[in-house]
């Protein structure tokens, strides 16, 4: 092969990212788009007669040409976290104060705008992308790579041979949003609500070529897994990623007080709309990575970090009706009916209107003219109603005394407001108990939705979960839109949720005040349900989060017979009843010197990813933090260890080299 053609190849993939990144990063084309094509289709050309020299990052690679079956799934090395909200100044000045608590009056802010879109991950192997996800669940999404590839401001290869995960915000301009709706109308196609719904939908797309043309966008806001000496501030990590050719949103602020963060969250309130994309907020973080780390995190979201929703829009609409609804704990729940209205730029039709007392209180009444505005830009509420606007004639609601799906009586348990139907044979409570136990979070059983649970239901096919068990094709093939293929994929899903780690089941089962996080330490705790079931109210406290309401409703639910034949028919329908997760030795941990230490990883380590050592020392009873302060316990210098370990040396705290690492860590 010609060393000239080599050498030409690298020079287009060097001008051709050069100009991208002039157009669409910085705004600032430098040739014009006739020289941009010749240069294109020259590359092109060289690769079509010398396939062998394309790579993945070249230019040509951003549009791909076959469509995918599905979407692989993701694990975050870091889970991707959502924040805590704030809706008013208020709530920010207690941010404030929760974070001087803490750390002291030596903090300084970082404001940035909240770009209303998908949150995604980026992943770069020595400087080459490599991977693309979608945040999913914060801990699982799913691989869209070559759809975030064929967004332009998306470096294929950063400046520098880096490797680390970066996040950010894919979205729509409205200029885009604008011109696939007018498409789309002309076409007959439904129209997208809002550029957010769009981004999502057009990243979800299974053909790149679709996501090609919708004309995304990106702005990137932070790093996952990856650290260097000299970057200390998220300020600084923002500088970083836009010194390496990644988009960062130029809008962004430090503000040493909370006093200059209010005025930043007032300011983009009024210049929300000159913006040429959406934004639904503020987001505010502690700026020093140190203090980042001494606040921590909760099981949700950072302590350091709060994002500000703009207050939300109101509108007029009519009441027309109230439903009601039996959830699987048996709470009946009221649902406004509402004439359809524009809000947020989604139609709504239906508001929860929570309880009976909530109905009393703003004296809600069916044909009432109401305002009602998204909590949150997302749940739709009735605020008030228009008293000026009612009808002479409309009468006080009142909630029914009998259950309106199988007549029982309802009850009120104690000093709650909501009222309950407590007939265990309720077929509202079935089919949601059933809808919650093939959840995501608990069993994720897919190809089980509403429409085919109802349909089971009805048909006497299911009368509770451990039916789902004994499905056979002859009963699935019977069902609306169940064809060979949809039920042989149900089936194996089925089966395969057997397999589940025994928190999976245990959130499935409904058991009142047991989430998903206290189903996972009750199953890592007691390892198997026999022995939670056994389990004494002393022993049950014993666990970290569990409190006395939990013990109590544990007890209640375990003792009754009919839920201990339950889980019997669970086993023996081959269901695993035992925690399958990373088992912490509590004699390992005692014995270990990493037992309730912090300790801090720095440098290169050359005999274990430092995910990998993060994980062995967390399993041995150690916290790891990312920076060296007073309360370090440990450092482990890796090659070409920097500040962190000059750091450590002055504060005189405990240092290893990787070998000695290594040596503690086999035993």
């Amino acid at each position: 092969m010609n060393q000239e053609i080599t050498n030409r190849l690298k020079e287009l993939h060097t001008q051709l990212n050069k100009y991208n990144h002039q157009y669409y990063v910085l705004d600032q084309p430098s040739v014009p788009d006739a020289e941009y094509d010749r240069l294109m289709q020259e590359l092109i050309k060289i690769e079509s007669e010398y396939p062998e020299l394309i790579t993945a990052d070249s230019p040509t690679q951003r549009i791909g040409g076959v469509a995918l079956e599905a979407f692989d799934k993701v694990t975050h090395t870091t889970p991707m976290l959502s924040l805590a909200n704030a809706f008013s100044e208020e709530d920010l000045r207690d941010f404030d104060r929760r974070v001087r608590q803490a750390i002291g009056d030596d903090v300084s802010y970082i404001c940035e705008l909240k770009i209303d879109g998908l949150a995604v991950s980026l992943q770069y192997e020595n400087g080459v992308l490599v991977k693309g996800a979608t945040r999913g669940d914060g801990v699982v999404g799913e691989d869209i790579t070559t759809n975030l590839k064929t967004i332009r401001s998306v470096p294929l290869r950063l400046n520098e041979p880096y490797t680390f995960e970066v996040r950010g915000e894919a979205y729509m301009p409205k200029q885009s949003f604008e011109a696939l709706n007018a498409a789309r109308k002309e076409n007959g196609e439904p129209l997208f609500a809002n550029p957010r719904n769009a981004a999502a939908g057009s990243l979800r797309q299974l053909d790149p070529r679709i996501a090609a043309k919708r004309n995304l966008d990106i702005f990137l806001y932070g790093m996952g897994d990856f650290e260097t000496e000299e970057i200390t501030a998220h300020s600084e990590g923002l500088n970083f990623l836009e010194k390496n050719g990644l988009k960062v949103n130029r809008e962004r602020k430090t503000c040493p007080t909370i006093e200059e963060v209010i005025q930043y969250v007032e300011n983009w309130s009024a210049k929300r709309p000159s913006l040429n994309y959406e934004i639904d907020g503020i987001v505010i973080k502690v700026d020093r990575y140190e203090d980042q780390e001494q606040l921590g995190t909760t099981a949700k979201s950072p302590r350091w970090a709060i994002a500000y929703k703009f207050p939300a829009e109101e509108v007029l609409t009519r009441l027309i009706d109230i439903e009601l609804s039996v959830g699987r704990t048996g709470v009946v729940t009221p649902t406004a009916i509402l004439e359809p209205v524009q809000v947020a730029g989604t139609t709504v039709q239906r508001a929860s209107l929570h309880n009976e007392d909530l109905i009393k209180e703003k004296d809600i009444r069916i044909g009432d003219y109401v305002i009602i505005r998204k909590a949150g830009d997302i749940i739709p509420e009735v605020v008030q109603v228009v008293l000026d606007k009612r009808a002479d004639d409309l009468q006080p609601f009142a909630m029914p005394e009998h259950c309106p799906e199988c007549d029982s009586e309802l009850i009120r348990i104690g000093e709650e407001v909501a009222l309950r139907c407590i007939n265990p044979k309720c077929p509202a409570q079935i089919r949601e108990s059933l809808i919650h136990f093939v959840s995501r979070n608990a069993m994720n059983i897919e190809g089980l939705g509403e429409k085919v649970i109802a349909q089971l239901y009805q048909h006497e096919l299911v009368h509770s979960a451990v039916d789902l068990y004994s499905l056979t094709r002859e009963q699935l093939i019977q069902l609306e839109r169940m064809g060979e293929k949809s039920v042989a994929n149900l089936l194996a899903s089925i089966e395969n949720s057997k397999k589940n780690s025994l928190e999976k089941l245990l959130f499935g089962l409904g058991i009142r005040h047991v989430g998903a996080g206290a189903a996972k330490v009750l199953a890592e705790h007691f390892e198997t349900i026999d022995r939670l079931m056994e389990a004494t109210e002393e022993q049950l406290l014993e666990v970290p989060d569990v409190g006395e309401k939990m013990v109590e409703s544990i007890h209640m639910y375990f003792d009754n017979e009919d839920v201990q034949k339950v889980i019997q028919a669970f086993k023996d329908v081959g269901v695993n009843v035992e925690y399958l997760g990373p088992k912490r030795s509590e004699v390992a941990q005692a014995d270990s010197v990493f037992q309730q230490k912090t300790v801090v990883l720095t440098g290169k380590l050359h005999q274990l990813t430092r995910s990998e050592a993060k994980a062995q020392i967390e399993a041995l009873g150690g916290k790891v933090s990312g920076s060296v302060s007073k309360k370090t316990d440990l450092v482990i210098a890796g090659e070409d260890a920097g500040s962190k370990l000059v750091k450590a040396q002055e504060l005189d705290i405990e240092i290893w080299d990787e070998d000695q690492l290594i040596n503690e860590l086999n035993g």
